[in-house]
């Protein structure tokens, strides 16, 4: 998602219901940075294969053209993540990022659920990772709303008491 100072133009795709594993499409939101990466690849891929299907494709000698696998997927970003000394980065981390942003954002858990393609709250909340700093902000905002309303009833009390 965004990324820079400021808002970041952002755009999404659909990912089809019958390829996801709840069998319910869903939005992904990318940046317009990853939008300029994302046709970029589109063009290196119709290189490889003007075929439709599967997003990224194999561009090995023994399997040229062919989907690549969840598990070449998976050695994949492993290898990037260790390159970039990311060794917790794996092919969920901008899932869970996304929704903790969504969190942060003041959305409630049902929307981040139905927005994450989950049937259960439970399965969203393994997903979102809010740091000791965000509870604490958010507990904050809460209680300076609290006192603000405590001291306006006091403040009316107090004004009907002397009328």
């Amino acid at each position: 998602m965004g990324g820079s100072e400021g808002v970041a133009a952002q755009d999404q795709s659909a990912v089809r219901a019958e390829t996801t594993k709840t069998r319910r499409e869903r939005v992904v939101p990318y940046s317009a940075a990853t939008g300029v990466l994302l046709s970029d690849y589109l063009a290196h891929r119709a290189a490889i294969s003007r075929a439709r299907g599967p997003l990224f494709l194999s561009e090995s000698r023994r399997n040229h053209g062919r989907p690549l696998s969840l598990w070449t997927w998976s050695k994949v970003v492993r290898r990037l993540a260790l390159a970039a000394d990311l060794p917790r980065f794996s092919t969920h981390t901008t899932r869970h990022l996304c929704l903790t942003d969504l969190a942060r954002m003041g959305w409630e858990l049902h929307a981040i659920a139905s927005f994450a393609g989950h049937s259960s709250t439970e399965s969203t909340l393994t997903y979102i990772h809010l740091s000791g700093r965000d509870l604490a902000e958010k507990l904050n905002r809460g209680m300076q709303q609290i006192h603000s309303w405590r001291v306006d009833m006091l403040t009316r009390a107090s004004e009907a008491v002397t009328e």
